[in-house]
This record gives structure tokens, C-alpha cells and sequence, in this order.
């Protein structure tokens, strides 16, 4: 990991110089007896644009409404028309933690820690929020990070674990800052899940008690934690899950949740309180509004629960024997493959998702369906409800807003249903829009390659400042603002699930996709012009071997040409 860069974990002012330096006193004062001290960062425009980041969590990208008349979704559908759709936008990595941390670094998994699920970004990692505090913006981020693991050590701490979720004391005092955020307001359940508390459970408890009603009602609309959290809690601890932990049992479908309880309602309301905090202040802003939806499970609140039938969903065509040219851990999770199979890429006693048999009745599948058509309309409701306040209070005309999402998703796509170890299109592309008045084009569409790499030096280099050389992204306003039509010849995704037994790279182009593995000589090919569902792959056809090989070149170097250097060269030796 010698891409990581730190800074002083004492250090509380500007990000100075952005890496670890010996802080003791004497070297310090021999510092600045030589070279002074470093110019303060300034604007380097005015006004500076308030900036708001949506996103969504595991959303296919097909599932808009401008992409798919079969799902409502009226204000993504206006956001776009008053912007810029990316329609080759993609993610570096298939899954949430190593995603939401290259958001927020510019870099990829490989470079800022986070590597997988169950990992931390380590916390001494320079963010856009330390970034963008040089700059004098108010930051702020309220629903989901999921830049911690669920579980944590003395040794690898984390917040957002058991039965740190659950201690609601600490919730009440704690708001950041969090991973150069100044303010952080925090949940952590998908739906139902038993990860429920931090921030979100005080909300609820609070609005619960405004409304005469028992402060502790919430709790029976959320999974009881398994008993291993509360054995594993030391005596503190166990008392804070004991008295604050959820006590249902677990649902699907219509979630008995009351709407305005619903994780969608609070963190609207919370992005929309946060935003007038800072225009009374009169700062710009920096605000990441992190939807939960419309992630599994399953489940939402009526009427959106009934909003879709299932009869009326239309589940994909797959070519009988699709997976059959599909290196190994494809071809097992069909119907044919062999129980238990996925329990060899265990290590340090973790799956890797997805890695089953993924064979899902007709009728399942539809009804899994309608629910995730209901999750993203409702989903898309909260979200009209921000961007409705920033029209209201004048917000809009200085504020740039993009939606996306962290990864993709399978609902019965190539016969799959689950995330984890797989490159297919609906895994790695994503759906991703850019509004400005005045200053991003409206109502267009491109084909551009873009990654989620790319957000935090955007970001930067809109707000004033040069992208940083510790960043691995490129900095591609000149598409967002329709000066250019191309920067990037290829997007890289990284998969490195386990750290010796899985590890998957892609790379893609305009046309071409090619994947490859560090412990496996079976590989992807697809011609993404010809066959853009993925069902034909050419990595062992004869007469795309040289095809093959050039691409594979031209991955080694685009995966040098992402190094970072934190610093230029300032002498001969």
C-alpha cells in the first residue's frame, strides 16, 4: 500500500503537506527557520459553487426513467433534463466500501486502503472535505458512508460497528468531524437491517416523542441484532445494545415502517436542514446526500411497495448457456454449479459476495423486481424534495448537483442476483448526472467514459483549485461543462475481494472490455459495439488472441499511467 498518503494524526489545521512529517518540536521549528511557511490555499475563482452530491446505493444503471419508461422517476428525470447524462460513467469497483472511498479520495481501492468489504479507509487519508476546508466550504455528509467495517478491533477500530451503532450516548455528541466532513450524520441499515442506530435512531426517537408517541416505537420496525453482537460486547457496550438495539424480526416487500420514519424522509430532511445551516452562514457548501436505496432488501413502505406489479415486470432475455465461455466462479453460480463451491476463496474467515449458487424462481425474481422499481421511485420522491428547497431558497443558480450511484446490480441479468466478483456491465456501469445553470449543457446525453474516480479532483478544480498530485483521478470538467467532448480513453474497476484468494481487474475502452485475474489464467473479452449484453467472450477465440494481447498492453499501461506522485521532483538528488 505504498500509494497511501498520510497526514500527522495530531494535526488539525490545513492539510500541510498533505503526507506525515516528523512533527516533533525541534524539526518543526527547524522547518520553518528554513523554508517559512506554505502560502495558504486561495479560491481561485469567485463566486465559489455550492456543491451538492446525491447518490443512490446499488442501482442499476438501466433503471431511470429516461433510460426505462417502466419506472417512475420524475425528478431524476428533470434533474437530467437540466443537465448532462452519462451514459458511459462507471465505477472503480463492484461493491460499496472501496467505491465510497475513492469518491471521496480521487483514488483507487489499491491506493487509498479500503481494498474490500470488511476494510476501513484508513482515517489519516487526505479527503476532498480537508480539501475543500482550505477553501473555506461547509461539508457535510448525512446518510451512509459505510467507510467502516460492520465489525471492529482494538486494532482496526470502526464506528460504524457493532455496538458502536447502538450507542446512542456517543451519537448524541458526536457529529464530526468525520473523514475531513465537518459534519457527519450517520446510519447504517439497508431497509430492515439490525445495523440500525447512530444519528438516524436519535432522529426518530426525537420525532417519535414531538408526536406523543413512544420513543422507542421504532425499534419494531427493524431486525433484532443476532445474539453473537450482545455476546461480544463487553459489559459497557452490552449495556448500550441491550437498551438501544432494534427488536423485530426480519420482513420483505411492504416494510411496516411509517414513511416519514423511512431512512429516504429523514436524510431528506437532514440535507435540507444542513443546507440552510450553511446559507445562513453564507459559506459555500460541500453536501453529500447518501441514499440506502435501492440496496436489498427487498422492502418499502406503502403505497410504493404496491406500486409495481409483479405480473407486469419484464425480467431479461439470457442465452441459454450464457455463462458457459465465463471463467469458473461465473459458470458455478448457475443452477448447475456445485453446493459449497464459493467456500474456497474464503480468507481471514470472509466470503466473497455472490459467490453461490444464484438460481432464483421466475416469480421471485419479479416480485424482487417490482420492490426495487418501488425503492428507486420512492427514493426519487426525497430526492425531488432537495432539489425543490434549493429552487425555493434561490440555492439552485450556484450549485452544482450530481447523482450517481456506487455500483450496479443483477436482478436476474446473465441468470445472476447478487453483487461480489462479477464485471458484467450491470456490475461496473453506473448512472450518473450533471446539472449547473448556466453552466453545464441541459437536457444532452454522452457517451464519454467517465469514473467515480474522477469526482473529488471535479469537484476540487470547480471550486477553485488545482487537483492535487495525490490524486489518481482526472479532472473532467471541461466534459461536465461541454468544452470538450473526450478525456478519458479507458476506465479501470478493480476487484480485489480477498487479498490473496480473488483479485480482478477490467479494463475498458469505447468498444472494448477486458478482464483479467491475479490467480486465474481464465479471463474476459467482450466487444461491447457488437455485443453489448456481454453473452459472446472472446478471450479464448483464436482469431482475437492479438486483439487480446494489445488490449492487455494497453492495461498495463493505463494501470502505471493511474500511480499517483505526491510530490514533484525538487532537486537533482
Amino acid at each position: 500500500m505504498g500509494s497511501i498518503l498520510l497526514v500527522s494524526a495530531g494535526y488539525t489545521g490545513s492539510i500541510i503537506p498533505r503526507v506525515f512529517q516528523n512533527d516533533v518540536p525541534i524539526v518543526q521549528q527547524e522547518y520553518l527557520k528554513a523554508y517559512g511557511k506554505r502560502e495558504p490555499v486561495k479560491p481561485g475563482k469567485t463566486p465559489q459553487p455550492n456543491i451538492l452530491f446525491i447518490t443512490s446505493d446499488q442501482h442499476y444503471w438501466m433503471r431511470m426513467g429516461y433510460n426505462d419508461p417502466a419506472i417512475s422517476t420524475p425528478n431524476l428525470d428533470r434533474l437530467a433534463k437540466s443537465g448532462l447524462i452519462f451514459d458511459r460513467a462507471y465505477t472503480c469497483n463492484p461493491v460499496c466500501t472501496p467505491t465510497r472511498a475513492s469518491m471521496i479520495t480521487g483514488l483507487y481501492p489499491s491506493q487509498h486502503g479500503a481494498y474490500a468489504l470488511g476494510t476501513k479507509l484508513p482515517e489519516t487519508v487526505p479527503t476532498i472535505g480537508n480539501y475543500l476546508q482550505e477553501l473555506g466550504y461547509k461539508s457535510a455528509i448525512i446518510g451512509k458512508a459505510h467507510f467502516m467495517p460492520l465489525e471492529g478491533s482494538a486494532e482496526y477500530p470502526s464506528l460504524e460497528a457493532y455496538p458502536v451503532l447502538q450507542d446512542l450516548d456517543f451519537w448524541r455528541k458526536y457529529h464530526g468531524p468525520f473523514y475531513g466532513f465537518e459534519r457527519a450524520e450517520l446510519a447504517r441499515p439497508h431497509g430492515d437491517e439490525s445495523h440500525v442506530g447512530q444519528h438516524y435512531a436519535i432522529w426518530m426517537e426525537e420525532k417519535l416523542k414531538k408526536e406523543g408517541r413512544s420513543p422507542v416505537e421504532w425499534k419494531q420496525w427493524f431486525r433484532k441484532p443476532d445474539q453473537s453482537k450482545f455476546a461480544n460486547s463487553n459489559p459497557a457496550m452490552r449495556k448500550a445494545m441491550n437498551a438501544n438495539a432494534a427488536t423485530g424480526e426480519a420482513q420483505y416487500g411492504a416494510w411496516n415502517i411509517p414513511e416519514d420514519y423511512h431512512l429516504n424522509s429523514w436524510i431528506a430532511s437532514r440535507t435540507i436542514a444542513n443546507l440552510d445551516m450553511a446559507k445562513k452562514e453564507g459559506k459555500p457548501f460541500f453536501i453529500w446526500a447518501s441514499f440506502f436505496d435501492p440496496h436489498p432488501p427487498y422492502l418499502v413502505s406503502e403505497p410504493w411497495a404496491s406500486m409495481y406489479k409483479p405480473e407486469n415486470m419484464k425480467l431479461p432475455d439470457v442465452p441459454e448457456g450464457d455463462m458457459e465461455d465465463m471463467p469458473y466462479h461465473y459458470r458455478m453460480t448457475q443452477k448447475n454449479g456445485k453446493r459449497g463451491w464459493g467456500s474456497q476463496y474464503f480468507e481471514d474467515g470472509q466470503g466473497v459476495h455472490g459467490f453461490n449458487i444464484q438460481a432464483t424462481d421466475k416469480e421471485k425474481a419479479r416480485k424482487d423486481m417490482a420492490i426495487y422499481y418501488g425503492m428507486i421511485s420512492m427514493m426519487d420522491k426525497y430526492i425531488g424534495l432537495i432539489i425543490d428547497h434549493l429552487d425555493r431558497t434561490g440555492l439552485r443558480e450556484n450549485t452544482i448537483i450530481v447523482f450517481t450511484t456506487d455500483h450496479g446490480h443483477h436482478i436476474g441479468t446473465h441468470n445472476l442476483y447478487a453483487k461480489g466478483g462479477f464485471a458484467f456491465e450491470e456490475d461496473l456501469r453506473i448512472p450518473f448526472i450533471v446539472s449547473w445553470k448556466n453552466h453545464v449543457p441541459a437536457n444532452k446525453r454522452t457517451d464519454a467514459l467517465v469514473s467515480v474516480v474522477d469526482l473529488a479532483p471535479t469537484f476540487l478544480t470547480l471550486a477553485g483549485r488545482e487537483k492535487p498530485m495525490t490524486m489518481a483521478g482526472l479532472d473532467v470538467s471541461p466534459l461536465w461543462l461541454g468544452k470538450t467532448e473526450h478525456i478519458r480513453d479507458w476506465v479501470i474497476a478493480e476487484n480485489h475481494f480477498q487479498r490473496t484468494k480473488f483479485y480482478q481487474k477490467s479494463y475498458i475502452e469505447a468498444r472494448y472490455k477486458v478482464t483479467w485475474y491475479m490467480q486465474s489464467d481464465e479471463g474476459e473479452l467482450f466487444d461491447l459495439e457488437k455485443d453489448p449484453g456481454e453473452f459472446n467472450n472472446l478471450w479464448n477465440q483464436k482469431e482475437y488472441q492479438e486483439l487480446k494481447l494489445q488490449l492487455l498492453q494497453r492495461a498495463m499501461k493505463a494501470d502505471m499511467a493511474k500511480e499517483t506522485c505526491w510530490m514533484p521532483r525538487i532537486g537533482p538528488a
